[in-house]
């Protein structure tokens, strides 16, 4: 791979009519953007549909598309909808935030109407793709039968339709038959409106990064309909849960509540599973980001029962007989590893073994004013790839506001921070010229603080993931800058190059 750098941006976060950043011309637009501004990834967050937190690592199902993302255009294109029945809707009063409740009540009153409309042309096509993708099957079933629920977890169903006894599965699928196609009709329209943008995106020689969580949701589909791949009780419930231990930053640990895997069961299958899910990520980006890879290496099991982290204890990972196998099953398909955090041997033995490259994050690197950090742009290697922040990490604006006096005056003397660069372009700067051969921006890195918003706080359970680009901030000025800050540092690619690489499927790192 070339030296490149790219753009992180979730797409709720693109600016819109609708409430929420979509798959239609904003998406389209952006990739535009990206591509006059020379850059040749777009990092985004997972597509999967989220909790009621609206984080999208907890999601009802690691291969579905989230609905909310949809756009309106293709179904007012071919007539399922018209744009007064669009404009109806009330997405909400502020264009830089999304209104999650408003947003999803107005999209699944619209999505409900073109279903009806395009039903009973759409019927024999869906039994074909339930039939043919077991995952869509489950899922359909299982949205279905939340909905007959009332919204409650699976493993409080009864008895039957929790442990997925045959009969009460062969009833409900006809009982819920109606709301099952409605599920299919919908993930069939994210299929095709996700790949008319990465073809769009590949044309322009931009490429998608995409995140995979490292655990699913205790409630999803993905454990109800695979419970043995997981350590579970008999009434569902995680026998042991995933987190992280007590630290520098939480005395209690965080407790993720997420079950662990089986992964003596999944080994005697060939992790099977495993090769399910990256295949189904390999249909969405085109570079994998491995959220929490250290879990592959050792993880922290919690016991049952626990309101904290603390009582947990380490347990060794699947290591390379789980890597291995990933990268042997999708040897076109690049992965980064998410390797941040307390170095721990295990983990550095088997990213290097693995051969992935690793992270590094700008605004850790002078958190130690003696220079020790392996973050320092000059420490750098290039089988890793660069970030200023990711999306749990303030964007630079804001960081410098909350960062310790000594670590902003190590960055000053270190990056030779100026007023007349600016402090944003500074650190830019020394995130660009590292010999890392991917650099990974986030946007609001460019823009002025006004327009300046954050994407996630960890620990904290309100106001994050609604974070919108305000309308007209992506410029023709601001791309040219862009550009021209990649041209001096060398990742800008030549057209030779842009050419090849909008006929390929994939690039490696």
């Amino acid at each position: 791979m070339d030296r490149s750098s790219g753009i992180l941006l979730p797409v709720s976060a693109l600016p819109g009519p609708c409430g929420i950043g979509d798959l239609g011309k904003a998406a389209r637009d952006f990739i535009d953007f990206l591509a006059a501004a020379g850059q040749r990834y777009w990092q985004i967050l997972p597509l999967n549909p989220p909790d009621g937190a609206h984080s999208p690592y907890l999601s009802a199902s690691t291969f579905a598309g989230s609905t909310d993302l949809l756009s309106p255009e293709p179904f007012v294109a071919r007539g399922a909808l018209t744009l007064d029945e669009v404009r109806a809707i009330d997405w909400g009063s502020d264009p830089m935030r999304v209104d999650y409740d408003r947003v999803h009540a107005g999209r699944t009153a619209l999505w409900d109407a073109a279903f009806a409309r395009e039903r009973d042309a759409v019927v024999p096509a869906l039994r074909a793709a339930l039939a043919a993708e077991p995952w869509l099957c489950d899922y359909c079933l299982y949205m279905a039968l939340k909905e007959e629920q009332g919204g409650a977890p699976w493993y409080a169903w009864p008895q039957p339709l929790r442990d997925r006894d045959a009969a009460a599965r062969a009833e409900a699928l006809e009982r819920l038959d109606d709301r099952v196609l409605l599920h299919a009709y919908l993930q069939t329209e994210f299929t095709r409106q996700w790949d008319a943008v990465r073809a769009y995106a590949h044309a322009h020689g931009v490429r998608i990064i995409g995140d995979l969580p490292m655990y699913v949701a205790p409630d999803s589909a993905d454990v109800w309909a695979q419970p043995a791949q997981f350590c579970l009780d008999p009434d569902g419930q995680p026998s042991a849960a995933a987190g992280v231990p007590p630290d520098y930053f939480s005395a209690d640990g965080q407790l993720w509540g997420n079950p662990l895997y089986d992964y003596e069961a999944m080994k005697h299958d060939g992790f099977g599973w495993w090769i399910r899910r990256i295949d189904g990520a390999a249909r969405l980006y085109d570079v994998v980001r491995i959220d929490h890879f250290r879990g592959f290496a050792a993880y922290w099991a919690v016991p049952y029962g626990e309101t904290t982290a603390k009582n947990g204890h380490w347990m060794p990972g699947p290591g390379m007989d789980l890597v291995g196998v990933l990268t042997g099953w999708f040897p076109n398909l690049s992965f980064i590893a998410e390797d941040l955090g307390t170095p721990a041997p295990e983990v550095t033995a088997l990213l290097s073994v693995s051969g992935l490259p690793g992270m590094r994050v700008l605004e850790f690197a002078f958190d130690n004013p003696q220079g020790q950090s392996p973050y320092l742009p000059h420490r750098c290697i290039e089988n890793c790839v660069y970030y200023t922040g990711t999306h749990d990490n303030a964007p630079l604006s804001p960081w410098r506001s909350e960062a310790e006096p000594e670590a902003l005056t190590f960055a000053a003397q270190y990056l030779g921070l100026n007023p007349q660069e600016g402090f944003c372009a500074g650190m830019l700067r020394g995130g660009m010229m590292t010999s890392a051969k991917l650099f990974v921006s986030q946007i609001q890195d460019w823009l002025e603080p006004e327009d300046v918003g954050r994407i996630n706080t960890p620990g904290t359970a309100q106001g994050n993931w609604q974070f919108r680009l305000s309308p007209g901030v992506l410029s023709d000025e601001l791309a040219a800058h862009i550009r021209a800050v990649t041209a001096r540092y060398g990742r800008l690619p030549d057209c030779a190059a842009l050419k090849a690489a909008s006929s390929q499927p994939m690039l490696h790192l």
